[in-house]
């Protein structure tokens, strides 16, 4: 299983994560394309990052709500979501190249991920930019119980996608996540390590009520926004190592 982090988050004088620190411990940064968090100098100090310790890179694109961190659900039309989609794809694309790098992957970030997760018609613009991009791309969405359902239908479309779970959020009996706005939403460190050790063993995960569900994850997902992030992160990693 893969280690991925959302980074390149940092606006103007603003500094959000601890990317420097982070970077060496994961195998994907997903960096965000401006329209959420991000500047065009703090998107090219993060792909240097990413060159300098072999990491791929993927790019994190957003509904355009700088003020609501892309946390915010927008009504777009399809057409609207394709355009917004190779625009913030586009400037990362052509910004790696000029670090040597080569764009991988895109994982929509915040309220577009749970539109593209829960909407049909958003799934599908989707899809559409993704396919329709000028180069073969992979779309990272969120494993639940329906990630077969998801697999097959993104086939169809002509993509070919990747799993992502979480490592310190709880999860509901669906195999979704729990609203940030719900008690216990976010594991503490111990119960995020318990988390992890059993999707990497058993590949299942204990939800909110208790409950034993299968959780197959191509990758898992970790947020190094403070130095105790960081820490539970290079955790995660020995655990990824020891299996």
């Amino acid at each position: 299983m893969l280690l991925n982090c959302d980074l390149g988050e940092s606006y103007g004088s603003a500094t959000i994560g601890a990317d420097a620190a982070v970077m060496p411990h994961i195998d994907q940064a997903n960096i965000a394309c401006g329209f959420h968090a991000g500047d065009p100098l703090t998107i090219r100090q993060t792909l240097a990052l990413a060159a300098a310790h072999g990491v791929t890179v993927g790019a994190h694109p957003a509904y355009p709500d700088l003020v609501g961190f892309g946390r915010r659900s927008m009504t777009l039309s399809s057409d609207e979501i394709i355009a917004s989609v190779h625009y913030q794809v586009a400037a990362l694309d052509g910004m790696a190249k000029n670090e040597g790098l080569t764009l991988d992957y895109v994982k929509p970030h915040g309220a577009l991920y749970h539109d593209m997760m829960a909407r049909a018609e958003v799934r599908a613009a989707i899809f559409q930019a993704i396919r329709s991009y000028n180069r073969s791309l992979t779309l990272v969405m969120q494993a639940t119980a329906k990630a077969e359902e998801y697999r097959i239908e993104a086939a169809d479309a002509g993509v070919q996608v990747q799993f992502e779970a979480f490592a310190d959020r709880c999860y509901a009996d669906d195999g979704t996540l729990v609203h940030r706005s719900k008690a216990d939403a976010v594991h503490p460190r111990a119960r995020m390590l318990e988390q992890v050790a059993q999707l990497i063993r058993h590949s299942t995960i204990t939800t909110q009520s208790g409950h034993t569900i299968p959780l197959q994850a191509d990758t898992l997902c970790v947020h190094g926004d403070n130095p105790k992030a960081v820490r539970a992160i290079e955790a995660i990693r020995s655990l990824l190592i020891r299996g």
